[in-house]
């Protein structure tokens, strides 16, 4: 089954296409810029264990649909090309970042669905809007196709009324929907699955750190989120990229009351200047690493707010997991640096934490243990594959039934 998957953002489009069951994608690719000067698409095809790279600038693409239609020609390419009309894909797996309380699992996308969608786009004002345009294109594009919707959020329904809802009067949860969200979902998912798997336990009780520019963790037990560190937005939990994670409420009213920040303003602080950024004037870890070892004493302390924030957090999920059979590192920093794993788990040996700092070192493309071989709590580093897990699912939803 040809299952094509849409990531769209605001001025871009991630894409692969999977012949599922099999789980190498035929292609994938990135549609940068649309509707800005100076674009660019960087193709992938992989065959016969090769990949091969097509990069173009085109002149103009000035909507998604443009995009599209120009990710469409790569498919179909005389030479280069892995099917030969849209008819060919079967169906259309789209990341939708939220779905409220009305989306639980991967859902055929109907007008109703759209318009769910589209009325949640106060909850998720950068992402939702751009996932429903890339629903309306594809539409358009792939009109024989079945659309799909997986949702980031929909992972996290299962979890506890005692974990969602905030202290808060109860007509801003009944009748505003003001209660924990969470995301990353479809990432926590995967290599939820994946650890299970690994460990050989359906029922593993596991904690899921997905780190990468945004960042989360989840307690799963059973393959079931029952709490995780994002909330009614992707701003609360661990310290980010450039999104603060977790401050005292009151700091927002001083901000706007004795520094005359208005609103849009704390808004942009938190979200865009603030968390790594924000400590050190870098977002990206491989750059605070760099300074880290020539003693930037800023990026030494950005470090350790950074795991320390984990670490507590790994506390308070084993406690709500009753005991833990597993951590998971994930996404581009859980997968790929070593130094964030290894300050995340030191002195945690009173729960079963023991880094192996050999197996810790290492980097490879599979689940691989890096606790000493001992110890009675794996850490595993799963890489995660959102793509192919929305993929799976539009598989499972449609082929399987």
């Amino acid at each position: 089954m040809n299952i094509f998957v849409v990531n769209s953002g605001s001025s871009s489009i991630k894409y692969q296409l999977f012949r599922l069951p099999a789980e190498q994608p035929l292609c994938s690719g990135l549609v940068e810029r649309i509707g800005l000067a100076a674009p660019r698409i960087t193709h992938k095809v992989y065959t016969g264990g090769e990949e091969q790279v097509i990069r173009q600038s085109p002149a103009s693409l000035p909507d998604h649909r443009a995009g599209l239609q120009a990710v469409l020609q790569l498919l179909t390419d005389d030479a280069l090309g892995v099917i030969r009309e849209p008819s060919e894909i079967e169906a259309v797996g789209h990341r939708v970042v939220h779905g409220g309380e009305a989306f639980a699992a991967t859902t055929v996308i109907t007008e109703e669905v759209k318009a769910e969608i589209k009325r949640l786009f106060s909850l998720a004002p950068l992402h939702n809007p751009a996932n429903h345009l890339g629903i309306e294109v594809a539409e358009q594009i792939f009109p024989q196709a079945q659309q799909v919707a997986v949702f980031d959020t929909a992972f996290h329904q299962t979890l506890p009324e005692q974990a969602y809802r905030y202290a808060l009067p109860h007509a801003l949860y009944h009748e505003h929907g003001i209660r924990v969200y969470g995301f990353h979902g479809t990432s926590h998912k995967y290599v939820a699955a994946q650890a299970a798997a690994h460990l050989g336990n359906p029922d593993a009780r596991l904690i899921t750190i997905h780190l990468g520019n945004g960042c989360s963790m989840a307690a799963v037990r059973g393959g079931r989120s029952l709490d995780t560190t994002m909330g009614f937005g992707p701003l609360a939990g661990l310290i980010m990229g450039t999104r603060s994670g977790d401050l005292d409420p009151s700091i927002i009213f001083h901000l706007i009351e004795h520094l005359g920040y208005s609103p849009a303003e704390v808004n942009n602080l938190l979200n865009k200047q603030s968390g790594m950024l924000g400590l050190t004037g870098m977002s990206d870890m491989r750059d605070i690493g760099r300074a880290l070892d020539e003693g930037d004493e800023r990026a030494r302390l950005a470090y350790e707010l950074y795991a320390y924030r984990i670490k507590k957090y790994i506390g308070a999920y084993a406690a709500v997991l009753g005991g833990l059979d597993a951590l998971v590192f994930t996404a581009g920093v859980g997968e790929n640096d070593p130094l964030t794993r290894r300050l995340a788990c030191q002195g945690l040996e009173f729960l079963g934490v023991r880094i192996d700092e050999q197996q810790n070192q290492l980097r490879t493309g599979a689940v691989r243990e890096i606790n000493e071989a001992d110890a009675p709590v794996k850490v595993l580093v799963v890489p995660t594959n959102e793509e192919l897990e929305i993929a799976q699912q539009c598989y499972e939803l449609l082929h399987l039934g």
